[in-house]
């Protein structure tokens, strides 16, 4: 259950969706904060009654000063999730209606080079020794193989623990990813022989519950560290970056991966309708058409190689155009 206290009109209703959704298997973090503000928007307002007015719901998804249209949009969807659930209780509410707000540009992925990709591991190799990160020279040539190398989601391998990170099988395991599945993934020779160097450095004395890449304070690298980390190797490489949002992102390393093995595996010659799921449950995606995208974007980045990707998986491809990407 949620950890927040909530004290408006609509505490009771707030707090059985969030029980709900969390009984279902979401983990519904994110959306249960959002709905902690809601209430508390709620509270200032003065509101009285569990009535979710038309007035009220247009008054809290009014776009503020200065906010991104992503966090906007998060409160226009917590909103509505809450008054649908309310509606099926019978209760009076105002249900936003659907698509309310006009997609934004959609983003294009960033697939490096395996230049490109020589060259930031440089980088990462000769980072050095930080007081306030006395492990960093350790754990960044490590962390950004590891996303490429593995495909993994940025939050995946910050919340690595030693207890999975399988040192004599080559074996990750991860717990609780997106859409809260797990999954095994196994890694290369060489990336195993650079986690048991890794370790031999940072974790000696570790225990099993230790975070793989710990910050000084024993938690996990943040998220916000690895990122300035990214920067300043992208800038080092001579890697151009667009700014906050347009790229290429940490996420990357991980589209990259995937257009690689396609790549890859396309001129090998394999069988791609006997790959493709492996790639889908290495990745640990919801559903094919997931990974589909990789094959259209492998299809538009390498076109020596579009017509053998089209022959066999054409049906299934979305169609090409300036839409974007939506695979994680």
């Amino acid at each position: 259950m949620s950890e927040f206290f909530f004290h408006s009109p609509f505490q009771e209703h707030i707090q059985a969706m969030i029980r709900q959704k969390q009984s279902l298997g979401y983990k519904y973090d994110s959306s249960a904060k959002v709905l902690f503000k809601f209430d508390q928007f709620c509270v200032a307002h003065g509101c009285t009654e569990p009535h979710l007015s038309k007035e009220l719901v247009q008054a809290w998804i009014q776009k503020q000063p200065n906010e991104a249209q992503a966090t906007q949009q998060n409160r226009i969807v917590a909103v509505r999730q809450l008054a649908m659930f309310m509606s099926r209780l019978g209760v009076q509410a105002y249900v936003v209606p659907k698509n309310i707000m006009p997609k934004g540009p959609r983003y294009i992925p960033y697939i490096f080079s395996s230049e490109e990709l020589a060259v930031l591991f440089k980088q990462t190799d000769a980072c050095h020794y930080r007081p306030e990160v006395p492990n960093r020279q350790w754990i960044m040539p490590l962390l950004f193989r590891m996303l490429y190398g593995c495909g993994l989601r940025i939050s995946e391998a910050l919340q690595l623990k030693m207890r999975d990170v399988d040192l004599d099988s080559g074996v990750l395991t991860i717990l609780d990813g997106k859409f809260n599945k797990d999954r095994l993934v196994p890694i290369s020779h060489e990336l195993l022989q650079r986690c048991r160097a890794y370790v031999k450095q940072v974790h000696m004395f570790s225990g099993t519950e230790a975070y793989f890449f710990p910050a000084p304070n024993g938690e996990a690298v943040t998220h916000n560290n690895v990122y300035k980390n990214f920067r300043k190797f992208l800038w080092k490489a001579r890697i151009s970056h667009g700014g906050w949002g347009k790229g290429p992102r940490i996420h990357d390393f991980r589209h990259t991966f995937a257009v690689h093995c396609l790549r890859r595996w396309v001129l090998e010659g394999k069988d791609l309708t006997a790959y493709l799921p492996i790639l889908k449950t290495y990745l640990g995606h919801h559903s094919f058409s997931d990974t589909s995208q990789y094959l259209r974007l492998t299809a538009e980045l390498y076109p020596d190689i579009t017509a053998k990707v089209e022959h066999v998986f054409g049906h299934v491809i979305p169609a090409m155009g300036g839409e974007g990407f939506e695979a994680d």
